[in-house]
C-alpha cells in the first residue's frame, strides 16, 4: 500500500488532523490515503453535534465507543479523516462538519470541488 504524495487541496504539505483520537486511514494522525483506500478518507473535518448526529442516522456511528476497534467514539470538537463522499452529502443535506483545508489531502478534490470546502474552513 503505497501512500499518494502527502499533499494538502491548497497545493502544500500536507498537515496534521488528529491525535486524540488518532485518525486517518493509516491512524497516524493525517488524512494519507492511497488506492486501497476505497472510501478516500481525505477531508479532515472538526466533528459538530449536528454532523455526528446526521452520520449516524445515515448509518455510520461514529460517536458511539467500539472498544473491539479501540475507537472510543467522536465528540465534537474531534478531529477526524472523514470519506469525501460522506463531506459532500452532508454538505448536500446542509449539515457538513467543518474543515481544516491545511490538513485535507488533494485526493478529496475527485470528489468534492475546492469551493464547497472553502465554504466550511475553521
Amino acid at each position: 500500500m503505497e501512500k499518494d504524495p502527502e499533499i494538502n487541496v491548497l497545493g502544500t504539505g500536507l498537515e496534521l488532523c488528529g491525535t486524540d483520537p488518532v485518525t486517518g486511514f493509516y491512524r497516524d494522525g493525517h488524512c494519507n490515503t492511497c488506492a486501497a483506500d476505497t472510501g478516500s478518507h481525505t477531508v479532515c473535518a472538526i466533528m459538530t453535534a449536528e454532523f455526528l448526529a446526521y452520520s449516524k442516522y445515515v448509518g455510520n456511528d461514529l460517536s458511539t465507543a467500539r472498544p473491539e476497534f479501540h475507537f472510543a467514539g467522536l465528540k465534537p470538537g474531534d478531529s477526524w479523516c472523514l470519506c469525501a463522499g460522506r463531506f459532500l452529502q452532508a454538505h448536500d443535506e446542509g449539515c457538513a462538519p467543518l474543515v481544516r483545508l491545511a490538513a485535507t489531502h488533494q485526493r478529496a478534490l475527485e470528489l468534492v470541488p475546492l469551493a464547497v470546502l472553502e465554504q466550511y474552513q475553521s
